[in-house]
């Protein structure tokens, strides 16, 4: 039967080639637009490390002085170095990473000129605990963090751009002028956002090279993100005991369930300092876990999702419209749904082969949408926001888009078919 109604339909679409023009097209424009921003949207407010995001925890204290302070309100993002190395001493999680972003000089090993680069400097633990990939060497190890050790973990770019791609685990890096053994080479990886260190860009690339966080410090490498201070740091606010706040702190628990007992060890730390006369302001803590962090700084942008709102308010217009040009039609077309009903075609059979068209507007209609919805991603990726490059069709949006076009025809298709099932057939055949 649905190669029968298939046929009505191809023939109904013959004989009113400008009303089914108009239909996809109006199916294709809403498909397009609203698919073009659900696209942007899934990409930017996806789960960056789904497998253990209720696992991850970041954690904020309030070091603060009293002033300009205000009951309950929110700490500041990031911790002082001398809390992020006692709590990493302290070890009370399954792993834990204290880590800060950095700007370096990287001079490849020839003639070339050098060039300036995003760094991260952290502890050991920052690789397996997200899950970053290795494909050559390893990520350093605990002791080389005590030791201060001259060792990067690089990424598979600079890896390419400075040795030319290989296994360059045992090379020598230059960085900032001192030289650096690489000792691990990471794989493509491409967390979106980045996460561990919202401070900055959230939608860039991963920094290009890795190194201990102590090292960092004894070399005086630049460091990049906010800095909050309210005391005096004595010209160094990267000095252990400076009254600033510049560190990323993340802990893994071995599981979500775990997050009480290590808030209420964050809480007993911060009673601690403040006996101890580090700590001025009443206790007040956070431990979000990643979706947590991701939602409470608003990582998508507001226009997207205002672009979000706008695209599927356009889609409900564009189905308000087709439901206007098929009621149309239908009206047209009651003298021959009067004959067929005549013949003894059942109200069902009728309903049917209006839900078939409108079914095959709906496949047109995607299809059309698909281009339209991948042109409209390639003007996304032009946008100098960084997150534009990261829009793109995969296929289990492209699945969606057909899956989106043919119920959104479907649905605007059941209020015709129904007005289509209604019509008296003693009537239209009086009037002829």
């Amino acid at each position: 039967m649905f190669g029968y109604y298939l046929q009505l339909a191809l023939r109904s679409f013959r004989n009113s080639k400008v009303l089914t023009a108009l239909m996809v097209l109006a199916i294709a424009l809403g498909i397009g637009a609203s698919m073009t921003t659900i696209t942007v949207f899934h990409v930017l407010s996806g789960d960056p490390i789904p497998d253990k995001s209720d696992r991850l925890f970041y954690v904020q204290l309030d070091a603060a002085s009293m002033h300009g302070y205000a009951s309950a309100e929110e700490p500041d993002r990031n911790i002082t170095r001398f809390d992020a190395e006692t709590l990493l001493r302290e070890a009370r999680g399954t792993r834990q990473a204290m880590m800060s972003g950095g700007f370096v000089a990287v001079a490849p090993d020839d003639a070339r000129a050098p060039f300036f680069t995003d760094a991260r400097y952290t502890s050991a633990d920052f690789f397996p605990m997200f899950d970053a990939p290795l494909v050559h060497g390893r990520a350093w190890t605990a002791e080389d963090d005590a030791s201060r050790a001259r060792v990067a973990v690089i990424s598979a770019e600079t890896n390419q751009k400075v040795f030319g791609g290989g296994d360059s685990t045992g090379k020598t890096l230059r960085v900032n002028g001192a030289d650096f053994r690489v000792v691990g080479v990471l794989g493509p990886w491409m967390p979106t956002p980045r996460f561990w260190d919202l401070s900055l860009d959230r939608f860039n690339s991963i920094e290009s090279v890795f190194v201990p966080f102590s090292t960092a410090i004894e070399q005086k490498l630049s460091r990049m993100g906010s800095m909050n201070c309210w005391g005096d740091s004595a010209g160094d606010p990267n000095a252990l005991n400076a009254p600033c706040t510049w560190v990323q702190y993340w802990v893994e628990l071995a599981a979500p369930a775990d997050a009480a007992a290590y808030r209420d060890y964050l809480a007993s730390y911060s009673d601690q300092q403040r006996t101890a006369g580090r700590f001025e302001r009443p206790t007040n803590v956070r431990l979000r876990d990643v979706p947590a962090l991701l939602d409470h700084h608003q990582v998508v942008p507001s226009d997207v999702r205002l672009q979000l709102w706008l695209a599927i308010g356009f889609l409900l217009v564009c189905l308000v419209n087709t439901v206007g040009l098929l009621l149309a039609k239908s009206l047209r077309r009651a003298t021959e749904i009067g004959v067929r009903r005549a013949l003894g075609a059942s109200r069902r059979a009728i309903f049917s082969q209006f839900l078939v068209e409108a079914g095959a507007i709906g496949v047109a209609g995607g299809v059309v949408g698909l281009g339209l919805a991948l042109l409209g991603l390639w003007g996304v990726r032009q946008n100098p926001s960084s997150y534009a490059a990261l829009a793109q069709l995969d296929m289990p949006m492209l699945l969606t888009t057909f899956a989106l076009s043919i119920v959104a025809s479907l649905l605007a298709g059941l209020l015709p078919a129904w007005r289509a099932m209604q019509v008296t057939p003693a009537i239209q055949l009086k009037s002829q």
